[in-house]
């Protein structure tokens, strides 16, 4: 595992603080090289997105979770732009409807786990019914509270079944939430990406940051790891994603299956 990697995880049982960690950190790395070093990220990822897809026995989700404007978007759109659309998945998670409010919350994150040799993105998850309903109190405490356990025993049952799961919070400060915020009003080509609704959320800050902490103490796991990513600085928040995409897939030991057949008795005429 790389350096970056290890210095960004939460460790299971850890009681890491957000208002402990910068948004602003890159560790000591230059835009410049962090830029040189996401370019390589995304070949090495289109060669490991290929043997995932020949082997075809396991998947890989991404699960990008993070406050308005944290950059979840620009990430996906980043990170993933080496790899084959056909290898590859995003799906949003907005408020449940339609069938999704007749079962219980996780029979959706269930139908959208990647297939073996998919990578699936989740752009928000599961994990909204500990952040957002928890917030506005949408379920009692005891139903809520209930959930990091049930969260836990979902995501281990997909690491047992051939699911590597790798968890990101990309985490800005709430004065860069608020400049992003000003630039979705000031650039007509951002402006569908501004609500009101987003402004009202930034009242409830604090309570979404005490969230987010215990989510991470209590469901980051050695089989389904968080990484909180310092994103203030959207050239680092890509490399580092990159990064520990890479040491993830890598640790797969990825490999192509045999030919089915003798290849060495194939005449060609």
């Amino acid at each position: 595992m790389s350096d970056i990697a290890k210095s960004l995880r939460i460790k299971p049982n850890s009681h890491t603080r957000l208002k402990d960690i910068d948004p602003d950190a890159h560790f000591h790395l230059k835009k410049e090289e962090g830029a040189e070093q996401l370019k390589a990220n995304i070949d090495r990822l289109s060669v490991l997105q290929y043997q995932l897809y020949a082997e075809a026995k396991r998947s890989v989700l991404v699960v990008l979770q993070g406050i308005d404007a944290a950059g979840k978007d620009g990430t996906i759109r980043h990170v993933m732009s080496g790899l084959n659309p056909q290898g590859i998945y995003v799906k949003p998670f907005k408020v449940p409807e339609g069938d999704e409010t007749r079962h219980d919350y996780l029979w959706r994150i269930h139908r959208a786990v990647p297939e073996y040799g998919q990578i699936g993105i989740f752009n928000r998850s599961h994990y909204e019914e500990v952040l957002v309903v928890r917030v506005h109190n949408m379920v009692p405490k005891q139903v809520w509270s209930q959930r990091y356990g049930q969260i836990n025993a979902f995501e281990q049952m997909l690491s047992e079944n051939g699911v590597t799961i790798v968890k990101f919070l990309l985490y800005i400060s709430k004065e860069e939430q608020l400049q992003r915020f000003h630039e979705r009003v000031e650039n007509k080509a951002k402006n569908w990406k501004f609500s009101e609704a987003d402004l009202k959320e930034r009242v409830y800050w604090d309570e979404y940051i005490d969230a987010y902490d215990d989510m991470l103490a209590k469901c980051s796991t050695e089989n389904a790891p968080w990484y909180v990513i310092p994103s203030n600085r959207k050239w680092f928040r890509n490399f580092a994603v990159s990064q520990i995409l890479v040491d993830t897939m890598e640790r797969m030991n990825l490999a192509f299956p045999e030919p089915a057949e003798d290849l060495s008795k194939i005449q060609f005429e």
